[in-house]
């Protein structure tokens, strides 16, 4: 009877040791993918050439 729960107590701590071990090879994560979003290069100074063009429309009309 000592055997058989022997056999059995080794039998639950090999599953147990082989349950979580390590794998032969290492996990492979996806590379993130990234998403900009691109504006237009005119996208930065049109704002202040149209605030400029309209400061310079009403100084000449002075």
């Amino acid at each position: 009877m000592k055997k058989i729960a022997l056999a059995a107590a080794l039998s639950v701590a090999a599953t147990g040791a082989y349950a979580g071990g390590m794998v032969a090879e290492p996990p492979v994560m996806e590379p993130a993918v990234v998403v900009e979003e691109s504006s237009g290069s005119s996208g930065g100074f049109v704002i202040p050439l149209l605030l400029l063009a309209v400061v310079a429309a009403v100084a000449a009309t002075d």
